[in-house]
């Protein structure tokens, strides 16, 4: 089972009052987790505003290492990938590695690859070599092994525009092929897999869902 944690933790921040505040409520939702038997809570590391990048990754390193010494309980963090706006510390895989191997807590157990953060972030999904590029940067600096979920979502935005806007599978502009493509790949394609698509009907979700199933027909 997973979890996503608030939006409202930024254990970038250099408010100490908001750093520690994210750190207290970020342990708070392991406790949730613990208490629903979760395995996994997701989490948006934060935001360094106008502040040099490396400094502030370094500061989630080190907050994370502080919930570890806090001893949160039985399930693990997920790093989320994040679509790159100015301020992202985690929208590169590269980021995710740094803070995955250069926490000593243990706490860590895995990162969420979200489609539209990622194709909003740089990556172009949407063409067989992007994908590929993709595929091997994972590979290269986090392991196939440390993927434990999707969050499969098209992008209302163009690829590299740093805007986080999700649409419809198969509505946007990664495209549906593309997704597919995906979602089948080797790396993928035992991966839990959630849709954070738009909800504005009770239908919007059965509609994604048979979408994303008619993938893995045939």
């Amino acid at each position: 089972m997973y979890i996503h944690a608030s939006y409202l933790i930024n254990l970038c921040a250099k408010n100490t009052e908001i750093y520690e505040k994210s750190i207290h409520l970020l342990k708070k939702e392991m406790e949730i987790a613990d208490n629903l038997d979760a395995d996994y809570v997701v989490l948006h590391t934060g935001s360094s505003g106008q502040e040099n990048e490396n400094d502030a990754r370094k500061r989630t390193i080190n907050a994370l290492n502080t919930l570890s010494d806090m001893n949160p309980g039985k399930a693990k963090i997920l790093l989320e990938n994040t679509a790159g706006r100015r301020g992202d510390v985690s929208s590169r895989l590269q980021d995710l590695a740094e803070i995955l191997y250069e926490h000593k807590g243990g706490i860590i157990g895995g990162v969420c690859i979200d489609t539209c953060h990622a194709y909003a972030a740089g990556y172009d999904l949407n063409n067989n070599d992007g994908l590929s590029e993709f595929v091997n940067e994972i590979d290269k600096y986090l392991g196939r092994n440390n993927v434990k979920l999707i969050h499969l979502n098209d992008s209302k935005k163009v690829c590299n525009s740093k805007v986080d806007r999700h649409e419809h599978i198969g509505k946007g502009n990664i495209g549906k092929e593309a997704l597919k493509n995906f979602v089948i790949h080797p790396a993928f394609d035992s991966i839990p897999i959630i849709l954070e698509t738009p909800k504005k009907t009770d239908s919007d979700d059965p509609k994604n869902l048979k979408v994303v199933r008619r993938f893995f027909k045939g």
